[in-house]
């Protein structure tokens, strides 16, 4: 990645945000606190106050201390990492892979795996539902997929929403917020849809991803209306489509938006790793107790 020269650059209109001076295509609304160039997400670099440039961290400039004395941290204060998507990488290998097993074997893999509440009476294959105490089924569904063209869209979202995010918060954090948000997804399709009504897919934790999306876009001054406008187009997928498990959606969504609210302004210092884990948390209790609220309505 080759470097633009320094200085800070000026402002192309009245009307537009600086563009980053390492990336000229990409407008950004954050400065570095040291020599005030605009940087944008893939540049900047936490600091004890604001953000700082990758030349002020390498120089150590104003920090008191040795060049790279200390690791440089993201918006949320995760690890900068080397390869800033592996985890995406790894999530769409599992999802991928299931999917072939899935096609190959078929109902065999199905039926232990798919998000159930209690399995319909026969001429059905008796087995177990979420209901009879098979919670797993609220996380192996959401590696699940039957149709191509299913995940398909759900891959590609989750590579182009994911590599940012992950790269944003950190492989823990985006790890957090992906399976919290499936989760969530899993919780309320068990706590609204029909006991019997079987559902698949990943798309609980994408639409987490997307509520994310937001929340960070918005932390960092971005403009909102392309990923509104991609949130709406699927929402309208999600209510007009038939056979798509709406609950999952919106649940997933919601609790996407709250993770990431709690990742991205919890406060700096001693304190952040508390909040974010107390968010993260909070959300995972929440899942729980639908989850057992609807175990007990039913049985």
């Amino acid at each position: 990645m080759e470097q633009a020269p320094g200085g800070p650059q000026e402002p192309q209109d009245s009307h537009s945000l600086p563009s980053c001076y390492r990336h000229p295509g990409r407008e950004t609304g954050i400065s570095c606190t040291r020599c005030e160039r605009p940087i944008c997400t893939d540049c900047m670099v936490e600091a004890s106050v604001g953000f700082h440039c990758p030349e002020c961290v390498r120089t150590g400039s104003g920090t008191g201390h040795r060049p790279n004395a200390s690791r440089p941290r993201t918006i949320a204060g995760g690890a900068v990492a080397a390869d800033p998507h592996l985890v995406t990488k790894v999530l769409i290998g599992i999802n991928l892979a299931v999917f072939l097993a899935a096609r190959i074997v078929g109902d065999r893999l199905l039926d232990p795996l798919v998000l159930v509440g209690q399995w319909p009476p026969p001429p059905y294959i008796a087995t177990e539902g979420v209901a009879e105490g098979e919670a797993y089924r609220l996380l192996t569904s959401m590696f699940l997929h039957w149709e191509i063209w299913h995940v398909f869209f759900n891959l590609l979202l989750l590579w182009w929403l994911g590599g940012p995010l992950e790269q944003a918060l950190g492989r823990v954090r985006y790890l957090a917020l992906y399976l919290v948000s499936g989760l969530a997804g899993s919780a309320l399709t068990y706590l609204i849809a029909a006991p019997e009504h079987a559902s698949l897919g990943a798309s609980g934790a994408i639409y987490g991803l997307l509520g994310a999306t937001v929340v960070l876009m918005r932390r960092l001054s971005y403009d909102l209306r392309p990923i509104m406008v991609l949130i709406a187009i699927n929402l309208v997928i999600t209510f007009f489509w038939e056979n798509i498990a709406w609950q999952a959606h919106i649940g997933g969504l919601i609790a996407g938006v709250v993770i990431a609210y709690g990742l991205v302004h919890a406060p700096s210092g001693k304190r952040r790793n508390a909040v974010q884990f107390a968010t993260c948390g909070l959300v995972l209790l929440a899942s729980v107790v639908a989850v057992v609220a609807r175990t007990a309505s039913i049985t």
